[in-house]
């Protein structure tokens, strides 16, 4: 293959290749020991030397050289393990190469050409693999090439899909291709000679929707901060939104949030996002929804297949998906018959004899003795290899874990029936091995009121229980029990208590969880108890607030069981460690199930069912929350009317969806709602939430105020009753004292048939619309984060700064616009800290630019350009204001910088000038800035202390220390003096050399200006004029050093008491004043002691005498202009200067 060219310095080193070809350009190489048949020693030492290389680090066999005549440097353009395919490398440099290199009379650009030619052929490999991965190659190879040529950006720009569309301006639409890229989207249109193109980024895109209008059925609704746009297309609108959707979504994700926000690994790569690659995510994420499954599984195989049914004796139809742990079955109709098997639960997968009633069967069997029949499956094949090699896999890891017992039986083959039996003796005995903590549910010891066995109530419990019991033989029991629409009623009617906790770990998949984990909770609570966090002293502090009024959590065996499960949750996951909420939940958890089931469950919860729900910012529930208010638009039309603005609602709503209802219904009544969130997951939570809406629609609509509104939702909430409670509806607790003006509301609505409205009115929302709704969603919620983000970072940065609010929006946007084209199209050197957004950071903080980032705005937004020295001053700038040396820039310094040079006075900007000549920002050798050879000083040129290697070191010790402490004495008075006077702190004064290039500076800075020979002429007067200052002051100085030297050490307590002088003031020691005064002491004669220098107010006022010099920092510059200018510049010139540099690299 051929490879980006990569330099050789020594062609045949070690002698490790032969050549087998040459020219005069080019060697066709082979690696010593590769098909050598003589054993030769030195073959043989090589051949030893790649077998026992690491895969990666191993030498393919041939490879193929440039290089030039009468040069040493060589280098490899294709290498390859087959002879045959570099034999054809061979014959097409020969053949289309080496006649046109004869012509070039220069070496380097042979090489240039050569190396330009090979990177064309690599780009075109690219191409051609990815149109391979498309349904139409040779249509996507085409698009791909329109797509580089009409917009211009760098290759690694990966294009995903195009489609044919009309972009409508008013009412006037314009035909053309959308190209839609892993960071943009874009359009290109050309009619009747007028060419009309755009780019939008992912990141700049706040919502998406899909709207009918007069003109067309249905058009893609694009809305940016800047703009909107509509989109027509007559084929694919479907696909088109969901593919324009899910990449802004990735893009989002991956650029705002890639800490907090899981992101699949495949995703995480965004050169691996493919159309294909879409689709398949979000049928993944479809099936780990509707499954609940870990977040870590990964969509192996999907087949159309039919299952035996036994409760409805047929095969019902549908589809099979296989992920890495799971094997899932969901019907044709959402909700109408699914099963679960764990693999972990699996015992055998085999293939039975296919016959006309029953082709292609595939028999899995389970082991509690059940077994299931697959038919019509069409590569059952590869399908039963594939689960078989991952059985096996899990198989042996479980095998590590236990050390007895295997998982095959010995029992009689299995039949198509079910045992009423829950699992085998040995499962027993080992779930009661596993109980290490609690062993019981707290229920069992602790009730609100003990029920009599007589009342209705306990007569409704045997009922239910009856009904479950009669329920098990026919529809299984456990994990991989058919979930049909009976076992909704039987949730709906409520959970008996006997069977609560079991059915919850059963509907969760916790149950395999906890079974395939023995003892991992113990060990948690072992290593987690005892210790200190910020997470722990807020689980300490929610304790007793968590169901305050129930009997279990009134005494210490209660607290303690909830302390322990949430602090081992906090030290299993520390991204979440706690979140307020989690200790309701839990509490609610422990009642029903032993501790360590309860462990098992709250992390089914946190980590499955309600994705991003428990991180820093709740964004899965804000997204929930978004996604709930399109629903009451859809579903309760009137009422969105009637309320156009939603949030209060949504607001109100939040506590719903954070606490499952346990926070706002009865205790007992939002134990029903938890029966129904481990069924059927978030949908219940949407469907309920609606349901209450709807029963209070009237009411809402008629509320005149947000209070009212929760004053009517609350009132209701606390009036829904559990079938069999005794006891009279207590108001909720937010509510006492505010029961005056309460609007009526109906008595003792009872859950059952709360729940059983929802199903009905609103039974038909399914999970792919809820998670394609989540996709479209999350844009919008992290989009209003961005934008909190950047008006905090404004509003902290504008007392600082004169920069207009619009022009520092704008600013701001240019910053993060350039963190954010780093990210796009960098060479993968980015540091760790900008790859990652942290949203924990400070506000002005959260993006940050370094040297390379800051170069590319400094050229776009500086007022003076300096030719070709305007590098050297952007990277002289950089050094500067990197304050804390971690090579990045935040906002604030950022903003600041353009502070001074737009709006503060001369005397300000010529400071800033003049400190980018002196250290840090100037080094000793630009050219090599190592920090051995040219070490960075701060701004203020600290106190520099050097011990000398001299017999009598201690007494210089206790000299220099004491000095040192009179100095730093007398510099913090002398910052306290200069703090109260609102005074600037000193500069350091400048020396000969950094004065020279301060010159060079200004002369670039004047070239092109329509005054430029009044400046040059102004600033040769200047320059002469502080020259003549510096000398003088130079030959004061040796005369200075002179009289010092004859009067001896007695001169030095004088010398103790010069403190006022500039020269000696602390602020302006610096390294070469520390080796002058060391050098003074030791000999009289020093150069360094009478150092040509000029201090910052000296060269202030020689360029006041200059009226040119004058007028040209105080002209008024337009920052706007520049800010506008800049917004069409950036991704161009940016683009250009990535698409350069990986030209030449």
């Amino acid at each position: 293959m051929w490879l980006n060219p990569e330099e050789v310095l020594l062609k045949n080193a070690l002698k490790l290749w032969v050549t087998e070809k040459s020219n005069e350009f080019f060697l066709l190489q082979r690696r010593r020991g590769h098909g050598d048949t003589g054993g030769k020693f030195t073959g043989l030492l090589v051949g030893a030397l790649d077998s026992v290389l690491d895969s990666n680090a191993r030498v393919t066999p041939f490879r193929i050289l440039l290089q030039m005549p009468g040069s040493q440097v060589s280098w490899t353009i294709a290498c390859g393990a087959a002879v045959g395919e570099m034999n054809r490398h061979w014959d097409w440099l020969v053949q289309n190469l080496l006649h046109s290199l004869s012509v070039f009379e220069n070496k380097e650009d042979v090489a240039s050409f050569v190396k330009g030619k090979v990177k064309g052929l690599i780009a075109e490999e690219v191409r051609g693999r990815q149109a391979a991965q498309e349904e139409e190659p040779e249509k996507f190879r085409e698009a791909l090439l329109k797509f580089e040529l009409c917009f211009g950006l760098p290759s690694s720009e990966k294009l995903v899909t195009t489609y044919s569309c009309c972009c409508w301006k008013g009412r006037v639409p314009r035909q053309g291709w959308l190209y839609l890229s892993i960071n943009h989207m874009a359009f290109y249109s050309f009619l009747l000679g007028k060419e009309v193109k755009f780019v939008i980024p992912w990141a700049e895109v706040t919502r998406l929707e899909r709207v009918s209008t007069g003109l067309m059925t249905d058009m893609v609704r694009v809305m940016t901060r800047r703009c909107q746009l509509d989109f027509s297309m007559f084929l694919s609108l479907d696909e088109a939104f969901g593919v324009i959707g899910q990449l802004a979504d990735i893009a989002l994700r991956r650029l705002l949030d890639s800490e907090g926000l899981e992101l699949d690994r495949v995703l995480q790569q965004s050169s691996n996002i493919t159309k294909r690659v879409l689709e398949e995510q979000a049928l993944r994420t479809y099936v780990l929804a509707l499954f609940r499954l870990p977040r870590g599984e990964r969509l192996q195989e999907v087949a159309l297949c039919s299952v035996w049914t036994p409760h409805a004796r047929c095969h019902t139809t549908g589809t099979l998906f296989t992920t890495d742990s799971y094997l899932c079955f969901a019907s044709r109709d959402e909700g109408h018959c699914s099963l679960l098997i764990p693999l972990s639960e699996v015992i055998s997968i085999e293939k039975a004899e296919s016959t006309s009633l029953l082709p292609n069967p595939v028999i899995v069997s389970v082991r509690s003795k059940k077994a299931f029949q697959l038919i019509e499956l069409q590569d059952r094949d590869s399908l039963v290899d594939g689960l078989t090699s991952r059985l096996r896999a899990l198989q042996w890891k479980h095998s590590m874990f236990r050390s007895k017992k295997s998982l095959t039986s010995s029992s009689p083959y299995y039949t198509f029936c079910y045992d009423t039996m829950y699992c085998d003796g040995e499962d027993i005995e080992e779930r009661a091995q596993r109980q290490t903590v609690n062993t019981e549910a707290l229920m069992a010891c602790y009730h609100h009121s003990q029920p009599d066995p007589n009342n209705s109530t306990a007569t409704m419990e045997q009922v239910k229980e009856r009904l479950w019991e009669d329920h098990f033989p026919e529809y299984g029991r456990g994990v991989h029990m058919f979930r049909t629409e009976k076992i909704q009623k039987l949730v709906a009617m409520g959970i008996p208590e006997s069977l609560r906790g079991e059915l919850w770990m059963t509907f969760s998949d916790a149950s395999s969880e906890l079974a395939s984990h023995p003892g991992y909770y113990s060990g948690l609570v072992t290593e987690s108890m005892g210790q200190s966090s910020l997470a722990t002293e807020e689980i300490e502090r929610d304790l007793h607030r968590s169901l305050p009024d129930h009997p279990a959590f009134q005494n210490v065996k209660g607290i303690a069981a909830l302390r322990r499960v949430l602090t081992a949750y906090a030290h299993r996951n520390p991204k979440i460690g706690y979140c307020q909420s989690m200790n309701i939940l839990a509490s609610v958890l422990l009642l029903y199930t032993k501790e360590e089931e309860a462990f098992s469950l709250l992390v089914a919860v946190c980590e499955r069912m309600l994705p991003d729900y428990f991180n820093r910012r709740v964004i899965g529930a804000q997204v929930d929350q978004s996604v709930f208010e399109e629903l009451i638009r859809d579903r309760l039309p009137e009422l969105a009317e009637h309320i156009p603005d939603l949030s209060p609602l949504s607001s109100i709503s939040l506590s719903w969806f954070l606490t499952l209802f346990l926070s706002v219904l009865p205790f007992r009544s939002a134990v029903c709602v938890v029966d129904c969130f481990f069924f059927h997951g978030i949908k219940a939570i949407f469907q309920l939430g609606l349901a209450v809406l709807d029963a209070n629609a009237t009411a809402l609509c008629a509320s005149a105020d947000d209070s009212q509104a929760l004053m009517i939702l609350t009132g209701f909430l606390d009036q829904v009753k559990y079938d069999e409670d005794p006891s009279p509806p207590t108001p909720h607790p937010s509510q006492s004292g505010e029961e005056e003006g309460r609007p009526p509301v109906k008595q003792h609505t009872l859950i059952t048939d709360l729940i059983a409205d929802s199903y009905e009115k609103f039974g038909d929302l399914t999970v792919r619309q809820i998670e394609k709704l989540r996709c479209r969603h999350r844009i919008q919620v992290l989009q209003a984060h961005e934008d909190t983000t950047k008006e905090n970072a404004l509003r902290v940065v504008t007392p600082d700064v004169s920069l207009s609010p619009e022009n520092l929006a704008d600013v701001y946007d240019l910053f993060k616009t350039e963190h954010f084209i780093n990210l796009y199209w960098g060479d993968g050197g980015t540091t760790l800290a900008l790859q990652h957004h942290d949203p924990g950071r400070p506000y002005v903080e959260q993006y940050r630019v370094d040297r390379v980032q800051f170069k590319s705005l400094y050229m776009l937004l500086v007022p003076w350009l300096c030719g070709f020295h305007t590098d050297t001053v952007a990277h002289r700038t950089f050094t500067l204001l990197d304050q804390d040396r971690d090579s990045l820039i935040t906002f604030r310094e950022f903003a600041g910088w353009l502070d001074t040079l737009y709006f503060e006075e001369l005397n300000e900007k010529v400071r800033l000038l003049y400190r980018l000549h002196i250290p840090p920002a100037l080094t000793e050798s630009e050219d090599d800035p190592s920090p051995l050879k040219s070490p960075q000083l701060s701004t203020t040129r600290p106190l520099h202390v050097e011990l000398p290697n001299a017999p009598d070191v201690c007494v210089h010790v206790e000299g220099e220390m004491r000095d040192f402490q009179e100095q730093l004495k007398q510099m913090l008075k002398d910052l306290a003096k200069e703090k109260e006077k609102d005074v600037e702190q000193p500069v350091p004064p400048m020396n000969q050399r950094e004065f020279i290039q301060f010159c060079k500076t200004l002369y670039s800075m004047f070239h092109g200006n329509p005054d430029e020979n009044e400046l040059f002429q102004a600033i040769a007067t200047v320059t002469s004029l502080v020259l003549q200052i510096g000398e003088v002051g130079h030959r004061s100085r040796c005369s200075g050093s002179e009289v010092s030297s004859e009067g001896g050490a007695g001169d030095e307590v004088e010398d103790d008491h010069r403190e006022g002088s500039q020269e000696d003031h602390p602020v302006f020691s610096t390294e070469e004043d520390g080796e002058r005064k060391e050098g003074t002491s030791k000999s009289s004669g020093s150069e360094s002691q009478s150092e040509w220098a000029v201090s910052y107010a000296q060269i202030l006022a020689s360029l006041l005498t200059e009226q040119q010099l004058v007028n040209f920092f105080e002209k008024p510059m337009d920052l706007s202009a520049k800010v506008a200018e800049a917004k069409v510049k950036q991704y161009h010139e940016r683009a250009g200067l990535l698409m350069l540099q990986q030209g030449t690299s």
